[in-house]
């Protein structure tokens, strides 16, 4: 786990040259925030994107489609990559396909973001978090969090690996969300509330209760439609 303690993500000089996997639009999103982080302080260059279903038009916002999965794990490195792809399953499928040594994984924060050493907030490799986000404190953020624009994390929160907040999407303190939880725009978690592995809290809807795994819920409050 990686704890940030500025707006920043420190690396290495030299920067590893960065690839962006997913060419649609969340890629070009997570291409805006690479480009705000480098206007902010020159980090990474950004060479194209790739993603196994081909653009229907490239170049893509100006860089390259450069190939496959397959091709990037043969791709000369070292390579950074950010993984950009919002639903977790599909997130989580595409880092289990990109096994190659040379590739890296950074964490991606806006550079408007506070994270300060008072505020205690550790991050996953591959966490990706957007302009306008709120971090309190005592927060935990496993591997390939999406925090998308303006979401809000609350004290003593825990988020596992690959969970996937859509923008404007509300965690309140202590709340705990396992493994590949989705929440969809506008979603909000009140104080405490727990929820299942990989279930999807729809757009809008408030979880004022604990949700088990694999389920999808919506309204408020949050009722369990599909299993």
């Amino acid at each position: 786990m990686t704890k940030l303690f500025s707006s920043g993500y420190e690396v290495a000089e030299p920067a590893p040259p960065l690839v962006i996997f997913g060419a649609g639009g969340l890629g070009r999103e997570v291409l805006l925030l690479l480009h705000q982080l480098n206007e902010t302080r020159p980090t990474w260059d950004v060479r194209g994107f790739y993603d196994d279903r081909a653009p229907a038009a490239a170049p893509v916002a100006g860089l390259p489609y450069l190939g496959t999965s397959a091709d990037l794990n043969a791709a000369p490195g070292p390579l950074a990559v950010a993984v950009a792809v919002g639903n977790p399953a599909n997130r989580a499928a595409v880092v289990a396909r990109l096994t190659a040594p040379h590739l890296t994984f950074p964490v991606l924060v806006h550079p408007r973001v506070d994270l300060a050493p008072h505020q205690r907030v550790t991050l996953g490799p591959g966490c990706i978090v957007q302009q306008g986000c709120v971090l309190t404190c005592d927060i935990t953020l496993g591997r390939f969090v999406l925090l998308n624009l303006g979401c809000t994390v609350g004290h003593d929160a825990v988020l596992g690996d690959f969970c996937s907040l859509m923008p404007h999407a509300n965690v309140s303190g202590g709340a705990r969300l396992a493994a590949g939880v989705y929440l969809g725009t506008n979603a909000t978690l009140i104080q405490g509330v727990s929820i299942g592995a990989n279930t999807i809290v729809g757009a809008g809807a408030v979880a004022v209760r604990d949700l088990p795994a694999n389920v999808t819920a919506v309204g408020v409050p949050a009722r369990i439609i599909k299993n």
